[in-house]
């Protein structure tokens, strides 16, 4: 082997590691595309996390806003088929695992004129048990009734769609946070905005829905890239800046009738 096969070889071994090092960073890499999970850019924003990893998604949740910053899911198309069995059970809970000064209560929902919106949703989950968790607070961010039960309803329906026709999707689900003037129900920061990445692994394309946290609004449909400039996120970091420029084609939704929350 000569000089410049040796360094070939040290550069392919050292970006293996590194590979290896960021995918160790999380405890369920598998619901993240090549195992990295999302890189929080900004500082402010990564105090208090805490990652929980349950049995088809990931929570990255915040202790600041006490909801998630993210939810994580590798949808697959036999998880979707068998949830289609299971009626839906409401079981909210406080989220055991984080402190008492960190974590959402049912209380702090209670009479505030917004739902406990599902980031990984309840119909994506093919058993009772991961039916359960999705129902944790930690995966609940306070959602506009008529979003959460119309237009945001509707948009996960279209992902699941895609899902089966795709066989898998990486998903990832979460709040923003936009501009000064945040508004809290009880210790609970409400999102300005909503958004839902969804990435092939098929078609190495992702793209992602973002909607206005208040009844009436519509959806945006942005690429990764300008997904991530507006949430301060890097959302899928082992994609290059000219990869998350290439945009899925996402359907058009409809909005859903309605749902019980």
């Amino acid at each position: 082997m000569n000089l410049i096969q040796r360094s070939a070889a040290a550069v392919v071994l050292a970006g293996g590691l590194l590979a290896a090092a960021m995918a160790a960073a999380s405890q369920c890499p598998t619901y993240y595309v090549d195992g990295r999970p999302p890189e929080i850019l900004n500082p402010k924003m990564e105090a208090g996390t805490t990652e929980l990893c349950y049995g088809v998604f990931g929570v990255m949740h915040s202790g600041v806003t006490r909801t998630p910053l993210w939810s994580a899911e590798h949808l697959t198309a036999a998880n979707l088929d068998a949830a289609r069995e299971l009626s839906r059970e409401n079981a909210f809970h406080a989220e055991p695992r984080l402190p008492v000064n960190a974590r959402a209560e049912l209380a702090d929902y209670a009479r505030s004129g917004y739902d406990r919106g599902h980031m990984a949703p309840n119909a994506d989950m093919p058993d009772r048990q991961t039916q359960r968790e999705s129902f944790t607070l930690a995966n609940m961010v306070p959602q506009d009734s008529e979003i959460n039960r119309h237009l945001w309803a509707g948009i996960e329906g279209v992902v699941r769609g895609m899902a089966k026709k795709e066989g898998d999707l990486y998903v990832l689900t979460g709040p923003a946070f936009i501009g000064a003037s945040l508004q809290k129900v009880g210790k609970v920061l409400v999102p300005t905005h909503l958004y839902k990445l969804i990435y092939s692994p098929r078609q190495h394309a992702g793209g992602a829905y973002f909607v206005e946290n208040k009844a009436g609004a519509s959806y945006e449909i942005l690429t990764v890239a300008q997904l991530e400039s507006r949430i301060g996120i890097d959302l899928l970091p082992s994609l290059s800046p000219r990869e998350k420029q290439v945009m899925l084609r996402l359907p058009n939704v409809r909005q859903r009738k309605d749902r019980s929350k």
